[in-house]
């Protein structure tokens, strides 16, 4: 007869989503991850989500996403969510400047 827990493990969604990408991504061990609370375990969640979104197309550029999108259109849509993500996190750490509006840019020539 096998622990319950066992059984548990290959029936619920939350090893696959939850605890094996803690353990594997962050280095979590399973007695860390059963002593933080769930609000704990969303917002790492989510910052390893982010970070998996703000670093997977690191290293290409225009013109190797467009070569890779005439075989998988859907990698040009992921691209610029990708894009974003990214510019809104360089907005936040000060690293881009916000895009300004055409009223923004005309009150700023006084036209």
């Amino acid at each position: 007869m096998k622990p319950i827990f066992v059984n548990w493990m290959k029936q619920a969604p939350e090893a696959i989503f939850l605890y094996i990408p803690l353990m594997k991504e962050l280095g979590l061990s399973w007695t860390e991850i059963k002593s933080c609370t769930n609000q704990e375990l969303e917002g790492l969640l989510y910052g390893l989500s982010q970070y998996n979104q703000f670093h997977q197309f690191d290293g290409y550029d225009e013109n190797d996403i467009a070569q890779l999108a005439k075989s998988k259109p859907q990698v040009r849509s992921d691209y610029y969510k990708y894009r974003e993500v990214k510019d809104s996190y360089e907005e936040k750490l000060g690293i881009r400047k916000p895009t300004k509006t055409p009223s923004e840019l005309a009150s700023e020539l006084k036209l």
